[in-house]
């Protein structure tokens, strides 16, 4: 059988082609032999999963293979967004987690996923560990059916959100929200965030309704459930036909946000997470480091000349920015793809509680999604963003790779290239601080394009002329 490597973030494949039960027990095997190899095995693994195609049937084999080799397993018993999973892993005090989801891919995908004990993405070491740890075939892999790890008491089913959501409303002051009378959209993209804002912000003037609220494993309407245009287009329409202050839309496992503004016009990752920075340094008081991926914004360097705090950079994926929240005890990290952790929280994305603390930086401050960008323009000047998925022939990687590392443009969008680095893919920096990133995706065979300037019209120049330098 081909070997199984992790991406970014775990593993992912195409259903009944590379994500089968046979890979899964692989998978599972692997984990189980490292909590027994690590000594870890006593405290369990919390075993969670989402609303696609058959993934609570794989989740239940993972507790079977796990089970069978002697580890307690906490079983969600309802699909259950990313980050609420990780939470219980601490509130479990449990060894580590896997999760059964493909997150934001297409519904022909499913995904594994491994959390650390502290709740956190594997880091490269470790997903060095587990993949040593897989075997090469499924045969022989020890197993105790269901019900009777059930029967045992070696598997116990639990509902993961009873204690997240308690832990949401420590972080945040729910009543001031449901006071604010704000008319929130939500697009749940038929994933596992369905139905927490409600559950959440019910019961007071904030008015809250659902887009996708149902399961729905082939994501009907949707190219994919990741929260970007043009996935968007019916939030944004609901959004300006129903006169709503906001859009909020969270991926199919809920651990990436999308917003939406007033006007229904979407406002790119890299604002919100500009946004929260200044809403936990600037509304909340709090100081810390700020954590970004390279795709991420250069507007947190500003805003931390501002506040005084410094700013860390780290390849894509939370395995790596995870590590950063912990060391340096950092207030919040973010990603390009929407994903965004807070100090006193989990090291792991989370998009219900950033959708939160958007929420509240509109009561306290009393602007909309439009005025609050103007604001932080107000501070930090003016940023635009895109991003370019392309599909390229797998035979060409090899070439893409060495034609980006081979060039040396003396411009890019008519700026002047002033420092080339290969932190995470090619990155070009202009005089100015306008940027281009060219990297190949780790969860899914895309190529990307990212580019931030002062103007839309420098972006798109950027993109151009990055299509010309991979050839593609």
């Amino acid at each position: 059988m081909e070997a199984i490597k992790f991406g970014t973030d775990g593993w992912r494949g195409i259903i009944a082609r590379d994500f089968t039960f046979d890979n899964v027990r692989r998978c599972a095997r692997a984990v189980a032999c490292y909590l027994v190899d690590s000594g870890r095995a006593a405290q369990g693994l919390v075993v969670g999963y989402d609303t696609r195609f058959a993934s609570e049937h794989f989740a239940a084999l993972v507790a079977e293979v796990v089970a069978g080799h002697g580890v307690r397993v906490y079983l969600s018993s309802v699909a259950a967004p990313t980050p609420t999973v990780s939470y219980a892993v601490l509130n479990k005090r449990a060894a580590g987690g896997v999760i059964i989801t493909a997150s934001h891919n297409p519904a022909l995908w499913n995904g594994f996923k491994y959390k650390m004990h502290y709740a956190g993405s594997a880091p490269p070491e470790v997903v060095a560990e587990l993949e040593s740890r897989i075997p090469p075939s499924p045969e022989g892999i020890p197993s105790l059916p269901l019900a009777q790890g059930l029967e045992r008491g070696l598997v116990q089913y639990f509902d993961p959100s009873t204690a997240f959501l308690e832990r949401l409303r420590e972080m945040v002051d729910l009543e001031r929200l449901r006071r604010a009378g704000l008319r929130v959209i939500v697009d749940s993209m038929y994933g596992a965030g369905a139905g927490y804002f409600k559950r959440l912000l019910d019961g007071g003037a904030t008015e809250v309704s659902e887009l996708h609220g149902q399961r729905n494993p082939v994501f009907p309407g949707l190219e994919r459930p990741e929260p970007i245009p043009p996935n968007l287009d019916q939030l944004s329409a609901a959004v300006k036909e129903k006169g709503a202050n906001v859009g909020l839309a969270t991926d199919g496992d809920s651990d990436r946000l999308g917003v939406v503004d007033e006007n229904g016009t979407f406002v790119s990752p890299l604002q919100v997470f500009a946004l929260l920075a200044l809403y936990l340094l600037e509304v909340r008081g709090e100081r810390g480091a700020i954590v970004k991926t390279v795709p991420g914004t250069g507007m947190v360097y500003p805003l931390a000349r501002l506040f005084g705090v410094p700013v860390l950079e780290t390849p894509v994926g939370f395995k790596y920015v995870a590590p950063k929240l912990l060391e340096e005890k950092a207030l919040l990290g973010g990603e390009e793809s929407g994903g965004y952790g807070f100090k006193g929280h989990i090291p792991e994305r989370d998009a219900l509680l950033a959708g939160l603390y958007f929420l509240d930086l509109m009561a306290q401050s009393g602007k909309t999604p439009s005025q609050l960008i103007a604001y932080l323009y107000s501070k930090v000047g003016t940023y635009h963003y895109r991003r370019l998925d392309l599909e390229f022939p797998a035979a060409q990687r090899e070439a893409i790779q060495r034609r980006v590392a081979e060039s040396r443009p003396e411009t890019l969008g008519g700026l002047r290239v002033e420092r080339q680095d290969t932190t995470d893919g090619f990155r070009f920096t202009m005089a100015g601080g306008a940027w281009l990133l060219i990297r190949f995706s780790g969860t899914e065979p895309l190529l990307r394009l990212y580019a931030e300037a002062e103007s839309p019209e420098r972006v798109s120049r950027l993109l151009d002329e990055g299509k010309s330098l991979v050839g593609v």
